[in-house]
């Protein structure tokens, strides 16, 4: 039995759900969102309430079933108050700023970095060594914040590179003499 699964969803104040299919939809103040629940996992939306069941009894099913609540959850979630990922950036002459659509970076290369920024993904930069990066899609926040974070990823020898706000890069010593 998952413990996550047999938890009810509870719809949040001000956000229309429905349940059609196996398409679950929420509308919220943040937007609009949908999940396509895996076939092994009936969806159910009772007194304001999504509940999530399998279908059957089998392996894949169970372990479908925490992960279609889980997602469900990050629907009302998203629509609601959003999701925000912190990157910080560390170097010499690194910094980033937003201009237009696009996120600009400058990351030690003999050019600066254009990123185009999704639509529905909000990227500011209170500081030119820090980014928020903000929207109602979980999985996109953080694809974009995985996909600055390629661009330069931290080394281990000076720590210098983009990084995600408070995550600790193992720091190796440099060579002897």
């Amino acid at each position: 039995m998952s413990r996550i699964g047999k938890k009810a969803i509870a719809v949040p104040q001000g956000v229309t759900a429905s349940v059609t299919g196996q398409t679950v939809r929420m509308k919220g103040p943040k937007g609009e969102l949908s999940f396509v629940l895996p076939d092994d996992i009936e969806g159910k939306l009772e007194n304001g309430q999504i509940k999530v069941d399998p279908r059957e009894k089998t392996q894949r099913a169970r372990s479908m079933w925490g992960l279609s609540r889980s997602m469900v959850q990050n629907l009302a979630t998203g629509v609601t108050q959003g999701f925000e990922r912190k990157l910080e950036i560390e170097g010499v002459g690194y910094r980033a700023s937003v201009q237009g659509k696009n996120l600009v970076l400058a990351l030690g290369y003999s050019h600066d970095v254009n990123y185009a920024i999704p639509q529905g993904i909000t990227i500011t930069t209170p500081k030119p060594t820090e980014i928020v990066i903000t929207g109602s899609n979980k999985q996109q926040v953080g694809q974009v914040a995985a996909e600055i974070r390629e661009w330069r990823p931290p080394e281990p020898y000076k720590g210098k590179g983009v990084r995600h706000a408070g995550e600790f890069i193992f720091r190796k010593e440099g060579k002897k003499k």
